[in-house]
């Protein structure tokens, strides 16, 4: 259990004997130590298993060791040696389970039986799969398809997300919310209205030809580490890195490479940022504005004298639609607006700008630090303007790079998991599979919780994930949920949304991708897609956790073949035999993303997906790409009127990924023993009234009768901008109202979320 915090700057690299010791505790916190071979061996290699934790690209010539510390975290999470087995549940009550922190609970290790809540008892007791799929499968055929949601988190391969999305298709509807929803939604509405795709247009070859990167919220160090190689690489030949984040993240700061004798021995770092600011939370388009009006004066001084312009207006010309109204809108904001608002000043703006103008091919990374917020989209197509101002898309070392959270969230999307009808060829699979799918969108994340509050949506079936703790309203979900007719979770381990049990709730445990998955055919290969698009084979190496524990095809062919009737052109079995065949059906769905879907599986590297943006074909509706203009200046709810409300970001620490903990240390912050701490600069909690190391509430400063409030958090004085706190996610989603979303994306706006903060 966590206890008070201990903070000290921390001073070390990102990386180096720091990571070194930090898997040597995982791993023998989860009596995992054997499975360390296979990740030099194995992991994320041709032949052996992709990582379940982030997406980031995997090279086609792969490092020695091809992972980073969170990567191996989560692959000694998925192998430790402790089991949650029956007799574990007939110990504990779900009332006292509840109790647990989140840590605890999927510490106690991997599932190994299906189970059934029995109210009577008020515990999970073992059901055989044969009974579970039947009662499932009873019980959805009694349901109206509308009222029943198809939750996938990022993990699930690409052949099992596609069986999941035909499952619901089938059952009659398009309610497949994902994670993607609440991270990355807003880049799949900003980047197809901006330039015709949904995803980004990098490569990995991209970044051995740039000469600068711009990257806006994102912690590499944190949430996507094995950047940090190719971010190395890039410094070494004295390219320049531009990053705007609200805090000072070491990941951005300095990093050693663990495999780099040289630099382990010696403790010297590659400095990773040449250039770091710290703009206030919801600024980012007033900092893309101040660039964008630097760029525009110069290239007025360029024209004047004569010199080579700083603008590429032969391919504003040829390839843009919009810049005439963006250009008056950039020459209409006041300096004196875009320091306000932004927390930076003109000069500092103009630095950046000028690195910029001086490159040739730039890469403009970017996170939920720009996704998350009221107007997230508006912030990811200001990115794209500032780009397009350059012409620095479709073209050798340059262009958008999104970065994705987990593993396979944006594959997903691209075999059907979506609630919006117009991404799906529904025309194809009604021909391939001989029925008519359902022609309504469906709910995403935020519409799916307004369903379950208002009491019109009466059945969930989650493929992986802990929605629960994932999403914003906390209290009153978990009130609401209860009342659900059915809740069917597959998972690999225990966590709080199995706890808060509807009237029927199941947990059906499944492998992890690591595992041998053993099949009619023989071991059988998943796939999953990366960051860039990239598609990879896995193959499971260990052996699984328990002898009752199915495949994610074979759960999915197991509802479908209770709930559904006989469909002689969805051979369920068939295809859980032979994943082989499921891919097939993938390339025949989507054929111009998966064209020689299997013979193409085993690429070093992956093989990427076709977009047109990456040859400067804009596949949007003027046909060109388009500047957008933004709404605001600043991209929060907070208007920045009321000095008594802040801005708080909800953050992963480096002991986690998503609603996985796997510990409470936040080494690179400095941040030891507790997750119960608030991030806060020292002139607001002077201002505030509130003692150093001191005990406070946040109380959100939403206006709708709600009292949402979080509190039991100790304040840290941090290197952080006046006006914005920073608390670990998902302990803060009780702040977040449901209706505070990404405005077109409806993205939860967990970045900038309005509260007041009291002592206690």
């Amino acid at each position: 259990m966590s206890g008070p915090a201990r903070y000290e700057r921390h001073e070390q690299p990102t990386g180096g004997w720091g990571s070194v010791k930090s898997l040597v505790r995982h791993s023998l916190r989860q009596q995992a130590l054997s499975s360390a071979v296979g990740l030099v061996r194995d992991h994320n290699k041709v032949g052996g298993y992709m990582c379940t934790s982030c997406a980031w690209a995997k090279p086609g010539e792969p490092h020695i060791a091809e992972f980073c510390e969170n990567g191996a975290k989560a692959t000694f999470w998925d192998l430790t040696a402790k089991r949650t087995t029956p007799e574990f549940f007939a110990d504990h009550t779900v009332t006292e389970l509840l109790g647990w922190a989140d840590y605890d609970l999927e510490n106690a290790g991997r599932l190994t039986h299906p189970l059934r809540y029995d109210a009577a008892s008020d515990k999970y007791l073992p059901v055989s799969w044969e009974e579970a799929f039947a009662d499932i499968g009873t019980r959805l055929r009694a349901h109206q398809p509308k009222d029943v949601v198809f939750y996938a988190s990022g993990r699930a391969a690409l052949e099992a997300s596609f069986m999941y999305q035909l499952l619901a298709r089938l059952y009659g509807n398009n309610n497949l919310p994902d994670s993607s929803n609440m991270c990355h939604e807003t880049t799949s509405v900003a980047l197809p209205q901006s330039i015709g795709t949904p995803v980004g247009t990098v490569l990995l070859e991209d970044f051995a030809k740039t000469d600068c990167i711009l990257s806006f919220g994102q912690n590499v160090g944190t949430n996507s580490p094995r950047l940090l190689h190719n971010l190395q690489e890039v410094r070494e030949r004295q390219v320049p890195i531009v990053v705007f984040n609200p805090l000072r993240e070491r990941g951005w700061e300095a990093f050693i490479n663990p495999q780099r004798i040289g630099q382990m021995l010696t403790n010297s770092p590659t400095q990773i940022a040449t250039q770091y600011y710290q703009p206030r939370a919801g600024s980012d388009i007033a900092v893309m504005m101040g660039m964008a009006k630097a760029l525009l004066a110069w290239d007025d001084e360029a024209r004047s004298i004569g010199s080579e312009r700083v603008l590429d207006h032969d391919f504003i010309a040829r390839h843009t639609d919009g810049f005439d109204a963006f250009e008056a809108r950039v020459r209409q904001t006041a300096w004196g607006e875009i320091e306000t608002t932004s927390g930076l000043s003109q000069a500092a703006l103009e630095d950046a700008a000028r690195t910029y103008a001086k490159a040739n091919a730039v890469i403009a990374i970017y996170g939920m630090g720009l996704t998350q917020h009221k107007l997230g989209v508006d912030n990811v197509q200001m990115l794209v303007n500032l780009l397009l101002m350059r012409g620095q898309i479709g073209k050798p070392g340059a262009g958008i790079c999104p970065v994705r959270g987990h593993s396979n969230v944006q594959g997903q999307r691209t075999v059907g998991i979506s609630e919006k009808t117009k991404l799906v060829p529904l025309d194809r699979m009604a021909e391939r599979y001989g029925f008519e799918p359902p022609r309504e969108d469906g709910m995403n994340t935020v519409e799916a919780c307004e369903a379950i509050l208002a009491g019109t949506a009466r059945a969930f079936i989650g493929l992986g994930g802990n929605f629960l703790r994932a999403i914003p309203e906390h209290e009153l979900m978990e009130r609401t949920w209860r009342d659900l007719d059915l809740s069917v979770q597959v998972a690999t381990k225990l966590n709080r949304t199995h706890l808060v049990a509807a009237r029927t709730t199941y947990l059906l445990p499944t492998l992890v991708r690591s595992e041998i998955d053993e099949q009619a055919t023989g071991p059988q290969i998943v796939s999953s897609e990366d960051s860039t698009t990239c598609i990879h084979a896995s193959r499971g190496k260990h052996k699984p956790a328990g002898n009752h524990l199915l495949s994610e095809p074979s759960i999915i062919a197991g509802i479908a073949k209770a709930a559904l009737p006989p469909n002689p052109k969805v051979p369920w079995d068939i295809w859980v035999g032979d994943y082989s065949l499921v891919r097939d059906e993938i390339e025949k769905i989507f054929p111009d993303n998966f064209r020689a879907f299997n013979q193409r599986l085993d690429t070093p590297g992956g093989f990427p997906r076709p977009i047109a943006a990456r040859h400067r074909k804009w596949e949007t509706d003027t046909g060109k790409a388009n500047f957008k203009l933004p709404k605001a200046l600043s991209a929060s709810f907070d208007k920045g009127e009321d000095p008594s409300v802040l801005r708080l970001m909800t953050l992963r620490s480096n002991d986690q990924f998503n609603t996985t903990i796997y510990g409470y240390d936040d080494r690179l912050r400095g941040i030891h023993g507790s997750r119960m701490v608030v991030m806060i600069n020292r002139e607001d909690r002077i201002r505030l009234g509130i003692t150093e190391g001191g005990m406070a509430r946040l109380i959100s400063a939403a206006e709708d009768g709600i009292a949402r409030s979080v509190g039991g958090l100790q304040l840290i004085d941090y290197d952080i901008p006046a006006g914005t706190l920073a608390a670990y996610y998902p302990e803060c989603n009780p702040l977040i109202p449901l209706w505070q979303y990404a405005e077109e994306s409806k993205t939860p706006a967990a970045k900038s979320v309005p509260v007041r903060i009291l002592p206690e």
